[in-house]
């Protein structure tokens, strides 16, 4: 059954703006776990810092131009629409719904965000409608914290062919080939000192803020 099964990824993030780090390692993750469509959804609001400078819907419009035509990537707009709190267990709730019990579901997140996790809304019951799979980040490792060894347990298998044999459940450590250490920071803030952003961005976003003025302006708040 395993091998029919629909496998789909789910890639949160801000995406402020989206850049070639952002869609190569969605590439590279939708390659390494077999993903047949990759959700790629912009969070509403960029958590740690004030009222961002470009609309969650003009993010949502790069997003979009940044993926292109480029198979198996979509901007999903599902966190924008939603009323309140946008919480990883609900996105993950409505995939489950729309895909189908059989279906194996991924949940990608970075290393940062996973040591984290146990403070997460719900943390225990994403493994119920998921399986997770984590970024390593260039230059990056850090032990896990005594509440993160007790949630995931022994849930961490080797490989994707170990992790699609469920729908959900497992955790798998995801080491991209490219690993772009791109920063969003460093964009905005070249943007804002208006500064060259070529080969950081897809040609279509670059043209985009450029002609609609966005991240003008850069402040140490944005960092």
């Amino acid at each position: 059954m395993s091998s029919q099964a629909l496998r789909v990824g789910m890639l949160g993030g801000t995406f402020d703006p989206i850049h070639h780090g952002h869609l190569r390692s969605a590439l590279e993750a939708r390659e390494a776990l077999g993903l047949d469509r990759l959700h790629m959804i912009p969070a509403p609001k960029p958590p740690l810092r004030g009222e961002p400078q470009v609309s969650a819907e003009q993010r949502l419009t790069l997003l979009t131009l940044g993926i292109g035509e480029t198979p198996g990537l979509y901007a999903d707009d599902r966190e924008l629409r939603r009323d309140g709190p946008s919480y990883s267990i609900d996105t993950l709730i409505e995939l489950r719904k729309e895909y189908g019990p059989q279906a194996r579901l991924v949940m990608i997140i970075g290393f940062d965000a996973f040591l984290r996790l146990a403070q997460w809304h719900q943390a225990q019951a994403l493994f119920d409608h998921a399986h997770l799979a984590v970024m390593a980040r260039p230059g990056y490792a850090a032990p896990w914290p005594e509440e993160l060894t007790e949630l995931v347990g022994a849930r961490e298998v080797e490989g994707a062919d170990s992790l699609m044999q469920r729908p959900s459940g497992g955790v798998m450590m995801l080491t991209l080939p490219s690993q772009m250490a791109i920063s969003a920071t460093y964009i905005r803030k070249r943007l804002g000192e208006g500064k060259s952003t070529r080969y950081l961005l897809p040609e279509a976003v670059e043209e985009a803020i450029g002609k609609n003025g966005f991240y003008r302006h850069f402040s140490s708040h944005d960092e």
